[in-house]
């Protein structure tokens, strides 16, 4: 038996051929910082020509929702948790170091979360809102901003996923 050696360079060129440029985001959170992590990146790669899907689930949801829309779920449990939980991408709270954070973003001209959202649809960056976790958290479909592109559950990000060369979780 001969063995081959393949050089690390020459496997990982052929990796990459092999798959399109393609990058899918799960945004879980709902901190401002994760969410602005995530378009950031989306956005990054879109500009890069890259195919870019982003897929929200639980509180991520909140950064695609109206700001102020109401719940129009049928029972009183699922209505409670869209009254709790605010949408709308300019209520986000900060994971950490609440204090002067939003004044140091605007000094150094950061864009928010809205800004960054406009831009990745105006990139042409997929939206798909998570219909298991919308079902469960009691958002509906007329809570959430102009712009998703579909409506699917896990299968949907996962074929998407098969497809990428970038998963990101966040």
């Amino acid at each position: 038996m001969i063995a081959t050696q393949i050089e690390p360079m020459t496997a990982l060129a052929q990796l990459q051929e092999s798959k399109p440029d393609r990058v899918t985001i799960v945004l879980l959170s709902g901190d401002l910082d994760k969410a602005m992590a995530a378009f950031i990146i989306a956005t990054g790669a879109a500009a890069m020509g890259m195919r870019v899907t982003m897929f929200f689930t639980f509180w991520g949801l909140n950064t695609i929702r109206r700001r102020g829309a109401r719940s129009s779920a049928k029972d009183w449990l699922r209505r409670m948790f869209g009254l709790l939980n605010r949408g709308g991408a300019d209520t986000l709270p900060l994971s950490r170091f609440h204090f002067g954070m939003q004044t140091v973003m605007k000094q150094n001209r950061m864009p928010g979360v809205p800004e960054l959202m406009q831009t990745a649809l105006e990139l042409d960056v997929r939206f798909i809102a998570c219909t298991t976790t919308m079902g469960l958290m009691g958002i509906t479909k007329d809570t959430l901003i102009d712009g998703i592109d579909q409506f699917a559950g896990v299968t949907t990000y996962l074929a998407e996923a098969k497809q990428g060369s970038v998963n990101l979780f966040i």
